[in-house]
């Protein structure tokens, strides 16, 4: 019976990454998805999904609708990645981001906090070196995100706006870093909680980060990224500083480097 059980399992781990139809929370049907991709992408094909060469993890419920985590990664030897664009259907704005990212994150491992407004698929859509598309998403549980209150008071936010934070790990045999902006990144469909007055949009709408002047990724956003915004990558390191470059639709600019 124990041969029987690790012969099953053995052959369960052999067969590589779950399907979307295996994964507890995939994709669903979406008249919104089918209405925005040709805006989104420039045509109604549909890009195809491919766990061999993308994956995306986000949580079937999330526990707070402002702070979702997403995770993108590739298996071992997949191709490369040029760029990345991430889709929330049911928000506002249904593109929360576009990235494009350098060799030394290949493959692809990383992670972003979002606002999810409505039960929704998550999508990510990635091109290619050769210019085809893959596709791999969730669908997730969450409504609210994009009003939900800011987490500190406006005093707080104007004093600590811009402050950067960067670390660096090793797990698995790879380099992580981990990059944290304070910016509320308003999504103007939140309220003051002292005036009860809307607060205009106002978010980290460009980032750039680099090193040894070689970019490591690249970031064109719009309101679904969540307050105070976290970027985790898996990386190759260099020799030089990282280089954080960051500007918001204010105009305000931060440069900083660790």
């Amino acid at each position: 019976m124990k041969l029987l059980v690790l012969a099953f399992t053995t052959a369960l781990l052999a067969a590589g990454p779950p399907l979307a139809s295996e994964v507890e929370n995939p994709l669903q049907p979406s008249p919104l998805w089918d209405d925005l991709r040709a805006s989104i992408l420039g045509t109604d094909e549909e890009p195809r999904i491919d766990p061999s060469i993308l994956l995306l993890d986000a949580p079937q419920r999330a526990d707070n609708p402002a702070l979702v985590p997403v995770h993108v990664t590739q298996p071992d030897g997949a191709p490369a990645i040029a760029a990345l664009t991430l889709v929330i259907d049911g928000n506002p704005a249904p593109v929360a981001a576009e990235f494009t990212f350098g060799q030394a994150l290949m493959p692809l491992d990383f992670e972003v906090r979002v606002r999810v407004d409505t039960y929704s698929d998550l999508r990510a859509i990635a091109t290619l070196e050769d210019g085809s598309k893959v596709m791999a998403g969730r669908y997730v549980k969450a409504s609210g995100g994009c009003a939900a209150p800011a987490g500190k008071s406006m005093d707080e936010v104007r004093a600590t706006m811009g402050e950067m934070r960067f670390r660096k790990a090793d797990e698995e045999g790879r380099s992580i870093g981990t990059l944290m902006i304070r910016h509320p990144n308003f999504s103007g469909l939140q309220r003051d909680q002292l005036t009860l007055l809307t607060i205009p949009a106002e978010f980290i709408q460009t980032l750039a980060v680099r090193q040894d002047d070689a970019e490591l990724f690249t970031m064109s956003a719009g309101i679904s990224i969540s307050e105070d915004p976290v970027f985790r990558f898996a990386y190759e390191p260099g020799s030089g500083p990282v280089m954080v470059h960051a500007a918001d639709t204010d105009g305000r600019v931060w440069d900083q480097s660790f």
